[in-house]
């Protein structure tokens, strides 16, 4: 079993995980949902982030489909903690949605790191129908750990990763914490921020 550390805690200290997707795994799962994005959608598609670490994935693989395409993908930011069921993710402060393009009637990708439970893609949906209508809305994750209480299913997938009740999946982003790669951690063991809630 490989062991990182994935990240550092108040007072110092750093948890471990098992490693289950190195930076270049992450790089190739990006450029693969990408090229599928591509594949399935005709007309020009609206990538839009999930706050916190989906942001910077839609904004990467926005980029990536700009480089294959030579064009500007429409590229916006959704915080969905206000439409939850449940009080997820009460503690962070809501951050404004920031979507400055029509979606009516066009494909728009929702990009998120952790696919868990169902109830934030759920609670994205509602938020996204709030700015309009689009043609479809499809569902980008790096990560489905399964457990799904609800009966929604991602269209891209990075990896699909089987997990315990006890576990989190943690998603490290080069923008946000130094480095890329995604761990297994213990969730005795999982920062506050671990993802995997989704």
């Amino acid at each position: 079993m490989t062991r990182v550390f994935v990240s550092q805690g108040p007072g110092g200290l750093e948890n471990q995980g098992r490693l289950i997707m190195s930076a270049e795994q992450l790089r190739r799962a990006l450029v693969r949902i990408s090229h599928e994005i591509l594949e399935r959608n005709e007309r020009p598609v609206a990538v839009i982030g999930m706050q916190t670490r989906g942001v910077d994935l839609a904004h990467r693989i926005a980029d990536l489909i700009d480089s294959i395409e030579n064009s500007e993908t429409d590229f916006g930011t959704l915080d969905p903690r206000l439409y939850r069921d449940d009080l997820g993710g009460a503690d962070k402060p809501v951050q404004p949605s920031q979507i400055s393009f029509a979606i009516d009637g066009r494909p728009v990708v929702l990009v998120d790191d952790v696919l868990y439970t169902g109830r934030t893609i759920r609670a994205a949906l509602d938020a996204l129908l709030d700015f309009g209508r689009p043609s479809s809305i499809q569902l980008a994750v790096l990560v489905d750990r399964g457990h799904r209480e609800l009966p929604i299913r991602a269209d891209y997938v990075g990896k699909n990763v089987p997990t315990a009740r006890g576990e989190d999946v943690r998603v490290l982003l080069e923008e946000v914490d130094g480095s890329d790669g995604v761990a297994l951690v213990r969730r005795n063991e999982a920062p506050a921020d671990s993802g995997g809630k989704a």
